[in-house]
């Protein structure tokens, strides 16, 4: 590398003598968490080293441990007690380059704090509030705690606050502010200043699949007669067709029993391969043969036919669910198989 420690390295160099630095066990560890495009380019700085001076690979380090401690602190009290620590061990000017580099891939989450809290608690707190509220913290709780929450309101408000969920798009974040507030009066920051993304029908749909199958069916039932259109939406991405790993052998079979082969073909043109052996896995070998032969019949066909297609299975595998023929393995306990 031959540089000096004043040299100014970029960001991916300074990643290359990290690595190098704490080895090759270490740095393999690193590496199981970083994307393909991420290793290509740290593995071809590293291949570009020659020789890293010592005073360049302690300069490293040594912002690597401000930044490691500067993330410490922030975890445990916040960005504005991480820059007053910072300002007394390493200056002004120091600490404000740091928590600079820092602020924007460590802001904070609005109900951060409720997302490490039992979901019982945050019942007790919101179950009286009014449903745009309670839809408003279910749309930023973890899907788990949310479904959870959902299940336990009165059946009466469980389609209400759903659909309130469904239809969120933005917050202002002085109302997300005030709920924060009053939640947890002892949270003093909120990193977030532009308009936060909370809600939405995909977030409605991680909701319900934290549910038992009971209080989904409740819920949707409620939306079809309130909004048939966003109902639809919603059981469309309750369940996709790459989804049909999730099933067991009993129930594939099953549905490749009651799909029209037509559409079944279609369907695999453009599913996965662990789909595709799933299929084939539940079919008889010759079976399994004869419908290989006939996609390659196929030749090409349109996206579009083939998302039409995955959609009728799908509607084919909630109809064998609601009728109880098959499972759909969900968050709830009344879909534990013994």
């Amino acid at each position: 590398m031959g540089r000096t420690a004043q040299h100014k390295l970029t960001g991916r160099q300074k990643a290359a003598v990290l690595l190098v630095s704490l080895g090759p066990e270490v740095s393999a560890k690193v590496f199981k968490h970083l994307r393909d495009d991420e290793i290509e380019q740290l593995t071809l700085e590293i291949a570009n080293i020659r020789k890293i001076e010592h005073a360049e690979k302690a300069a490293v380090l040594e912002e690597f441990h401000q930044i490691c401690l500067a993330k410490e602190y922030i975890s445990t009290g916040g960005i504005d007690y991480a820059k007053e620590v910072l300002e007394k061990a390493l200056g002004s000017q120091k600490a404000l380059e740091i928590i600079h580099r820092l602020t924007a891939s460590l802001q904070v989450r609005p109900f951060e704090f409720a997302r490490k809290a039992d979901p019982n608690q945050i019942l007790n707190f919101i179950q009286n509030e009014h449903p745009q509220t309670i839809a408003l913290v279910l749309a930023y709780l973890e899907p788990a705690q949310a479904g959870m929450i959902l299940s336990s309101l009165p059946q009466e408000m469980q389609a209400d606050v759903a659909r309130r969920i469904a239809l969120m798009d933005s917050t202002s974040p002085e109302v997300v502010n005030d709920v924060e507030r009053v939640l947890e009066a002892k949270l003093s920051q909120m990193a977030v200043h532009d308009f936060s993304s909370g809600g939405g029908i995909d977030a409605i749909v991680q909701v319900l699949n934290g549910v038992d199958r009971a209080t989904e069916k409740t819920i949707l039932e409620a939306l079809e007669l309130q909004d048939p259109e966003l109902a639809d939406e919603i059981k469309k991405r309750m369940f996709v067709f790459e989804d049909i790993v999730l099933l067991d052998n009993r129930s594939i079979q099953r549905v490749i029993r009651d799909v029209e082969t037509s559409d079944l073909q279609l369907a695999l043109k453009a599913a996965s391969e662990e789909v595709r052996e799933v299929i084939f896995r539940n079919m008889s070998k010759r079976m399994a043969e004869t419908f290989k032969q006939d996609m390659e019949f196929m030749g090409p066909v349109r996206l579009r036919d083939v998302e039409e297609a995955q959609q009728r299975i799908v509607g084919i595998i909630r109809r064998l669910e609601e009728s109880g023929e098959i499972v759909i393995a969900r968050g709830g306990g009344d879909d534990i198989i013994v």
